[in-house]
């Protein structure tokens, strides 16, 4: 059995791991790796009992082979008598790894911005069809003594958005900037 899931962060892939582990505690082994980090920062691997380097690192060269980032590979093997050999395992736990993404497919997950715009609740309503219209991602919206709309920005968007808003709303709006988050493509 193999499953891999999205992890945003080492800890989230790390919990995972050990859910598999728990829900699967009489396996012979749970091997697992994950790449965590747009540039591949964080790359661990286990073979989990396994002869080292034929269960964790075919695993792990899978998904860099094909650069799947941010997500956790577990495959979960009862053992049956039969002995693979090295060259078997390798095969075994890189393929399941392969057949499971391949079932599943790919998501793209694209870093934004997040900015904060201020309106006045006169031009509120114009200015969330007009975001939605053109395709911008409108994360939440709070009614206050202003309306405060929460959008996410890809980086390169940043200045032309900025420009495009000072013409939608005559210059009245307010626009920040603040932290980034990742979503899908």
């Amino acid at each position: 059995m193999s499953v891999p899931v999205p992890a945003g962060t080492e800890q989230e892939a790390q919990d995972f791991v050990a859910a598999v582990r728990k829900e699967h505690a009489d396996a012979t082994h749970n091997c697992w790796a994950y790449v965590i980090g747009a540039d591949a920062s964080v790359q661990k691997a286990s073979d989990d009992g396994e002869p080292g380097g034929t269960a964790g690192v075919p695993m792990l060269q899978m998904r860099l082979r094909r650069d799947m980032r941010y997500v956790v590979a577990v495959v979960t093997r009862y053992y049956g008598g039969v002995k693979l050999g090295a060259g078997g395992l390798i095969r075994a736990y890189g393929g399941a790894v392969g057949e499971a993404l391949d079932t599943i497919g790919t998501l793209t997950r694209r870093r934004f911005r997040l900015a904060t715009v201020t309106v006045d609740h006169q031009r509120a309503g114009k200015l969330q069809n007009d975001l939605r219209a053109t395709g911008r991602e409108v994360r939440d919206v709070c009614y206050g003594e202003e309306v405060t709309i929460g959008i996410g920005l890809p980086d390169v968007d940043v200045p032309a958005f900025r420009a495009w808003l000072a013409d939608a709303t005559a210059e009245t709006a307010g626009f920040e900037l603040g932290g980034e988050a990742y979503g899908d493509a």
